[in-house]
């Protein structure tokens, strides 16, 4: 369940409903709450101390000693951020107890001009105090004072664990190119494909290199994401692949088709050189091209000096084209190529041939031929280019051919008037992909839009999986987190304020006694720039004032929480990773001041002792333990909970005497007091809530309130009158408002004595529908918790409770209508005004992942729908547009791949050269030529799968998602790798869907797993 946030008085139970999850009823009344535990917050009290967790009727006390971990500074295996200089930066003006201060807002960098994805740790300055600056005299005995030191070092890197790695060479100068270990773990992370970037260098045997300067020249090393060295066979012979010798990265063996090498992608050294078998000196790189079939075309680098006969090297190209038994090389001119010594010489100018299987003659076919459906090829045709007869197709568009009087007669025509802008050639998923231009296209620029992307609005609240995460501020703002993004909603103004700091999603946060300061943990990412680390930022100004913990989470941070005697100094983390480590923190300078592994597999928090910084509490599933710890970092453990029970400790709280109050998923509240001895007993015991109690919070003047996850009931216990429920209350008291946060993802407002009003609505589960209105600033979304819902701005219109999840949306083109495919098959039409469903329509028995692939006729009031066809295809399709003429459909597979289909045949267009120039009414397919530039991008800080792009009205700006997280707005049109743009990162997953919105003033987003659904105002660069 979620947070709920409280009132002032003493009240009784009252039970609240959620109208917009009321599956029995879609129009129950509003001030209804359904489902859920829920969880409370007080507007006017101070705010919850931490909470504690469940205890037994039968409870053993036993005092033992955990398992310390021991500290960054004596640990084996600290990280390499300890042995190199930390960047100097400015003293807090105004921080108090030392440390230093964040001079800007946090913020990333939106373009990749300005800086590809900026550190973090570099945004805020390090928590370890810099080094004293050497001495002139200490400079000149320096290393960086001999000059052979500024010499090129060529080191060459493999994968860890992975022996068949072809290894990656590179040549540096330290201290010039390369300055620090860092910097060059960052060029590996772009070049490697890590689980999460390059975070250790180890020698071949295993050892761990801490310095750049410990790199020796013609070495080789092996990266890792994870302290853990596994050895193996580095650069050994398999296959095909040898190791060069000198360490000098990966050659080729020597073979048959040794003096034909692909140059479309890059030798492993780099460069055409390398070790391989071809000197530079002695090749050609030329274009081939297969005359049967002119979209089959390969660069090669061609050794002139191999040993082989010439027409076995046409053999070996014919293959590289897909042709049996090529037998011929022509110059574009028709000029036959016979030897080597021609290429040479009398063809040195020449870079683009073609080959065939026959007799060509003195021209070659203009427009590419059609493969014929037998295995044998056929002979190429020899007549001239006037007399040739187009390859026809019934569904190919018209515009792609020219008036007969434009045909280019043979004596004008030369490859490269026509191919004047080659094909575009793309890696997706280790399979290439060719993309071919139109005739007319707006011109390229590669500059980033001068529109940036700023986050006007987030939607919902993250309650299906997380607690604590409800708080109210001085400023009467609520406080809470969804995906990477802190959100500070003022319900009387409609306003919200967003901390967009962190660059993975926001997992626990905890705010600061004082209540100006929020600490938040967020998971860890893919590399080392989204590693999990904590972040201290003001609710004031939204500036971060402290980062720590970079590289001592696993996998990310579970729990954070402040102490409380002395005033919020220490900060306990606990690591989601295996072992659960418990970390305590003196945050002002960063200093690690314990940690110890709990060895708990599910923990639910952790929570300071209101009277003794060192006395710290864990609770969770089977578990509630405390740990002491000493002067020397080490912690003493006594279990209160012990296996092999499984009672999941939900919530924890205390008494105003330090008494521990826990919360359990079988619906009890248990006191735990400590006798004369030091051991802690069960003084009382109660059932509270049928089923689970989600949430605790106690007020200051001793009322207990408890939040039941399936009664869906908020009750208030009077803790000084042996926890008696309070039933009566002061007539025309003023009551308070309590706020309550579902694991629907909803919040409510309400108190004990008034009915509750959901404030926040959000979607509960998975959210992939997402389509915005045709001529109006409305937007539609389709969830998987059968909820269909519209929105103007920040408000819902209406939402609608279907019968089945739903995966996909559309609107009717006028707007009148809309369309959700769901999960079993079902299409669903409502009316887009009022939201009743008009009808359902039983399509299919899979998923509806785009609305459209069946062909149905419809009205043009949109409700009436009669099916007229249906087109098959081999493969599940994941996007769909339509042709502005509605004569073609172009589909995106779920392996990306581009396909066309024409309506009125119900056949699929085979030949892509065909429909190059047709005019798509949408484009949302995230592959094609004139989107290309969103894959294998130069800036990008890692390889992206594009998981959903699209194109602004006024076809200049395009928006895209990845899967890991990010969203970039590029210029339109974008077809070169070099295409720079602008970026955000608030997701940690793939993004399902984004969108302009009517005016190409907003975007919308919707997170797919996560529910997180945002709204982007365009403002100016």
């Amino acid at each position: 369940m979620m947070p709920v946030v409280q009132s002032r008085s003493n009240s009784r139970m009252q039970q609240f409903e959620d109208p917009a999850h009321e599956e029995d009823s879609p129009n129950a009344d509003e001030g209804a709450m359904n489902g859920g535990g829920v969880e409370v917050i007080v507007s006017d009290t101070a705010p919850p101390t931490p909470r504690v967790e469940k205890s037994e009727n039968s409870i053993s006390n036993t005092t033992t000693t955990g398992k310390n971990v021991t500290n960054k500074v004596e640990s084996e295996e600290e990280d390499y951020e300890e042995d190199r200089p930390q960047p100097r930066v400015n003293l807090a003006p105004n921080g108090g107890g030392g440390g230093y201060w964040r001079q800007g807002a946090a913020s990333r960098p939106s373009s990749p001009s300005a800086n590809i994805m900026a550190d973090n740790a570099s945004e805020v300055s390090s928590m370890v105090p810099p080094p004293r600056p050497k001495s002139r005299v200490e400079l000149t005995a320096s290393r960086y004072s001999n000059l052979s030191y500024w010499r090129a070092l060529r080191v060459l890197f493999y994968k860890n664990g992975d022996p068949f790695f072809p290894g990656i060479e590179i040549r540096f100068k330290p201290g010039r190119d390369i300055g620090t270990l860092e910097t060059l773990l960052d060029k590996l992370s772009l070049r490697m494909d890590l689980p999460r970037g390059a975070r250790y260098i180890f020698s071949m045997d295993g050892d761990r290199k801490y310095r750049l300067e410990e790199l020796e020249d013609g070495a080789s090393y092996v990266v890792s994401s994870y302290k853990t060295f596994k050895p193996a066979s580095y650069g050994k012979k398999n296959g095909i692949w040898y190791a060069a010798p000198g360490g000098q990265g990966w050659s080729k063996a020597v073979s048959r088709k040794a003096s034909i090498v692909e140059v479309d992608v890059p030798p492993p050294g780099g460069g055409g050189g390398g070790g391989g078998p071809v000197k530079p000196s002695s090749g050609r790189v030329i274009r081939i091209i297969n005359n049967m079939d002119h979209t089959v075309q390969c660069r090669v680098l061609l050794n002139l000096r191999t040993s082989q006969p010439f027409e076995e090297v046409l053999e070996d190209l014919g293959q590289v084209l897909k042709m049996n038994g090529a037998k011929r090389m022509f110059t574009v001119s028709g000029q036959e190529v016979r030897s080597f010594s021609q290429l040479r010489n009398e063809f040195a100018d020449e870079d683009t041939f073609y080959l065939g299987i026959g007799t060509i003659g003195a021209s070659v076919m203009l427009s590419p031929a059609r493969r014929p459906r037998g295995r044998v090829p056929q002979p190429a045709v020899v007549e001239d280019i006037s007399k040739q007869r187009r390859a026809r197709s019934k569904s190919r568009p018209r515009a792609l051919y020219a008036p007969e009087n434009e045909i280019i007669r043979t004596n004008d025509y030369t490859l490269l008037e026509v191919l004047k802008e080659e094909p575009v050639r793309v890696t997706i998923k280790g399979l290439r992909r060719t993309f071919y231009p139109p005739i007319h296209h707006a011109p390229v620029d590669n500059t980033p839009p001068d529109k940036k992307m700023q986050l006007e609005w987030v939607y919902g609240y993250r309650g299906l999986d997380s607690r604590k995460n409800l708080w109210v501020l001085p400023t009467g703002e609520l406080l809470y987190f969804v995906a990477a993004v802190a959100v500070m909603y003022d319900r009387d103004e409609e306003t919200q304020r967003h901390y967009t700091g962190h660059t993975e999603d926001i997992q626990c946060m905890d705010l600061h006694p004082s209540r100006e300061m929020v600490a938040s943990g967020q998971k860890a990412g893919r590399n080392r720039k989204t590693q999990a680390h904590i972040r201290i930022w003001s609710t004031e100004t939204l500036q971060t004032l402290y980062v720590f913990g970079m590289g001592e989470f696993e996998v990310g941070v579970a729990a954070v929480t402040f102490s409380l005697l002395n005033g919020g100094s220490y900060v306990m983390a606990i690591d989601g990773g295996r072992e659960s480590i418990l970390s305590v923190w003196q945050w002002q300078w960063g200093h690690l001041l314990g940690k110890v592994a709990t060895l708990q597999e599910e923990l639910s928090g952790a929570a300071f002792h209101p009277l003794d910084d060192n006395l710290l509490i864990t609770f969770g599933k089977g578990h509630l333990t405390f740990w002491n710890r000493r002067k020397d970092g080490f912690f003493e453990r006594t279990d209160i909970i012990k296996p092999p029970s499984r009672t999941l400790i939900t919530s924890l709280q205390f008494e105003q005497d330090g008494d521990v109050i826990t919360a359990d998923n079988d619906g009890f509240i248990t006191i735990y007091s400590v006798d004369s001895d030091g051991a802690y007993f069960v003084r009382m015991e109660f059932e509270a809530h049928n089923k689970g109690v989600s949430t605790l919070i106690m007020l200051s003047e001793g009322t207990l309130l408890s939040g039941g996850e399936k009664d869906r009931r908020i009750a208030a216990w009077d803790s000084l009158q042996n926890y008696k429920r309070i039933t009566d209350t002061k007539p025309g008291r003023n009551d308070g408002n309590i706020y309550v946060g579902t694991t629907k993802n909803n919040i409510m407002e309400g108190s004990l004595q008034r009915r509750f009003n959901q404030i926040i609505f959000g979607h509960s589960r998975q959210l992939w529908g997402l389509s915005v209105h045709p001529d109006d600033e409305l937007f539609a979304t389709a969830g998987h918790d059968k909820i269909i819902a519209l929105w103007r701005k920040h408000k819902t219109v209406w939402t609608t409770q279907v019968s089945y999840e739903c995966i996909s949306l559309c609107f009717h083109p006028f707007g009148v209508a809309l369309a959700a495919g769901s999960t079993e098959g079902h299409l669903i039409v409502l009316n887009a005004e009022t939201g009743v469903v008009a009808t359902t329509i039983r399509v299919c028995g899979s998923p509806l992942t785009c609305v459209g692939i069946y062909l149905f006729r419809v009205s043009r009031d949109g409700f009436s729908y009669k099916k007229s066809n249906k087109i098959r295809g081999s493969q599940p399709l994941i996007q769909l547009d339509w042709s502005s003429d509605s004569n073609y459909l172009q589909t995106v597979t779920a392996d990306y791949d581009l396909a066309f289909w024409d309506i009125k045949s119900l056949s699929p267009e085979k030949s892509p050269i065909a429909m190059k120039d047709v005019k798509w009414h949408t484009h949302n397919s995230s592959v094609g030529f004139l989107v290309s530039g969103i894959w294998n991008n130069r800036f990008y800080p890692m390889t992206s799968i594009i998981s959903t792009c699209n194109r602004s009205a006024a076809h200049d700006l395009l928006v895209c998602g990845d899967t890991d997280g990010y969203i970039r707005l590029f210029r339109y049109p974008c077809f070169t790798p070099k295409a720079e743009y602008n970026e955000e990162k608030v997701y940690s997953g793939q993004i399902a869907t984004a969108r302009f919105l009517f005016n190409d003033r907003n975007i919308v987003t919707v997170g797919g797993t996560d529910a997180s659904l945002m709204l982007w105002e365009l403002t100016e660069e």
